[in-house]
């Protein structure tokens, strides 16, 4: 056998070993990426996580917002109240700490008195 017999033989092995590790190959990736046990059926499932999640976070965003945007009205009107309150206290005060008024005593009372006090 001379020596390109021999490279040629060594080519030939190389190549159905090569050939073997591709078919090899080539099943494990079609394994690998069958939807149904593979991971493709799980990066399928967690693509569709992920549209659902991201819908989600959409949703409690915009809910968020709204609950944000109703709260600031609440607090506006709670704000008008409170100052309306504090205005009426003060008034209330300033009513309270005012001075009595003299009271009225009719005419009649008072030529009665002073009648009574002549005689």
């Amino acid at each position: 056998m001379t020596l390109e017999h021999a490279f040629q033989a060594a080519l030939l092995a190389a190549s159905l070993g090569l050939g073997t590790f591709c078919l090899i190959l080539s099943r494990r990736l079609r394994r690998l990426n069958d939807l149904e046990t593979g991971l493709g059926g799980a990066i399928a499932v967690m693509a569709a996580e992920v549209d659902r999640l991201e819908q989600a976070i959409r949703s409690a965003r915009s809910e968020a917002a709204e609950a944000g945007e109703t709260l600031s009205r609440e607090i506006a009107a709670a704000r008008k109240e409170r100052a309306l309150w504090d205005l009426r206290q003060k008034i209330t005060q300033a009513q309270a700490t005012a001075a009595p008024p003299d009271p009225v005593i009719p005419l009649r009372r008072l030529r009665k008195r002073v009648v009574a006090a002549d005689a």
